[in-house]
């Protein structure tokens, strides 16, 4: 069962530069107002979360993590959460919770850095299948700031050599039940980048091994005209394996990867133009940003979150066939969609969609789960009791959706 969702969301955003150099004030206006964000954080975190506490229909399972960005469920049924580190070097982690919400280590010491907007990133979607846990690893210090606002430059000596890549962990439901943790240490990333497996033991013996499965370059070259060595980022943020396929989302380069897992090959499977922005703030275009990506009924669906005052209404969801790469609108007029969830019924579909946020521009309004009879009838409010959340996923056995949230809280909704 799929998981699942940026660095932060401000970061996946401005982890893409932009390509003309009218565009800069876009960048610059995204590492301002980031800064800004951040730094109010935890007032705002405090009251949206007073706010939430308030609505019965969020219950906490567990809190503390570090700003998580993908969730998944197990065939044990327990949730395996992402969290895209802190602060200090490489503490991206994933981490087992149950159903009571007590967490344990899975794998610690993941890639994580400061990215080029001052916030962490590192582990971010998830998807498993059988055993084998798929993670998409974010930008982490690949880039740096450039010389002027809206300019980057590629980082020559980044603190790991996968960031920007997708790994595959496989651990057995041994494992699962009673590990205590692995970690991975710098020599460990090192062999995944040289194409080695590495297998790591607990405490009390037991295996978990890891291989990477794509290693993406860190930016590609983006000139501007008054900036030659201008780059745009590669931050991966979320996947979905179908059969021996990984379609990855890339928030920075603002497409669709599709991974051979056999040979380990990718190509860029669909691309994502930027749209006018008409707001009358920051540049002159919003980016694609796409972020969550789920599939079912023959077709990809990607969120796109937009970027750049993040404004109501211009977020949506768009498929994607996975064969020829063809794109067509989905469910159009969201604010901040980062994730989206089919749920079958028989031979009836549904459709959840999970808002960052709610109203008005950037992040200041709670985050909600709408629910879709069909992707151009109006929406139902599932919940709007949401700070910044990240990504969901459905337990099928209890109709429980399980959601992460960017400041350390995983909560249940019963559908």
């Amino acid at each position: 069962m799929k998981k699942v969702r940026v660095s932060t969301v401000a970061a996946l955003a401005a982890s893409g530069n932009k390509s003309e150099s009218n565009k800069d004030m876009n960048k610059y206006l995204l590492r301002v107002f980031s800064s800004i964000i951040f730094s109010l954080a935890v007032a705002v975190s405090i009251l949206l979360v007073a706010s939430a506490q308030a609505n019965a229909q969020c219950s906490e399972i567990t809190s503390g993590l570090r700003m998580p960005l993908g969730i998944t469920q197990s065939n044990l049924d327990n949730l395996l959460v992402s969290e895209t580190g802190t602060p200090t070097l490489h503490s991206g982690r994933i981490s087992i919770v149950d159903a009571s919400g007590n967490r344990r280590t899975l794998l610690d010491g993941l890639p994580s850095a400061i990215n080029d907007v001052n916030e962490p990133s590192g582990p971010a979607g998830l998807f498993m299948r059988g055993r084998t846990l798929h993670v998409a690893i974010g930008i982490g210090d690949g880039i740096k700031a450039g010389p002027f606002p809206g300019a980057a430059v590629g980082n020559p000596n980044p603190s790991s050599p996968i960031f920007s890549s997708v790994l595959a962990i496989h651990f057995s439901a041994s494992v699962e039940k009673t590990t205590s943790g692995f970690a991975l240490t710098a020599a460990d990333q090192s062999a995944l980048a040289n194409g080695q497996k590495v297998t790591l033991s607990d405490a009390s013996g037991k295996k978990l091994t890891i291989e990477m499965v794509a290693n993406f370059s860190n930016f590609t070259p983006n000139p501007l005209p008054t900036f030659p060595p201008n780059v745009r980022g590669s931050n991966p943020f979320d996947l979905d394996v179908v059969d021996d396929q990984v379609y990855v989302t890339d928030g920075g380069q603002n497409i669709v990867r599709q991974v051979d897992i056999p040979t380990g090959t990718f190509t860029t499977l669909a691309a994502f133009a930027p749209i006018p922005n008409t707001t009358g703030v920051g540049g002159p275009v919003i980016e694609a940003v796409p972020t969550g990506i789920r599939y079912g009924n023959g077709q990809l669906l990607v969120t796109l979150f937009r970027g750049v005052p993040f404004p109501p209404v211009v977020s949506q969801v768009v498929a994607v066939d996975p064969v020829t790469g063809a794109q067509a609108p989905f469910i159009t007029g969201r604010k901040t969609a980062i994730d989206v969830l089919p749920i079958k019924d028989g031979d009836d579909t549904d459709y959840l969609v999970l808002q960052h946020a709610s109203a008005g521009f950037f992040f200041f309004s709670p985050g909600q789960v709408l629910r879709f009879e069909t992707p151009t009838d109006a929406p139902t409010l599932v919940a709007g009791c949401l700070t910044r959340p990240t990504s969901m996923v459905l337990d099928e056995k209890t109709g429980t959706l399980y959601v992460s949230e960017i400041g350390g809280r995983v909560v249940a909704i019963t559908l």
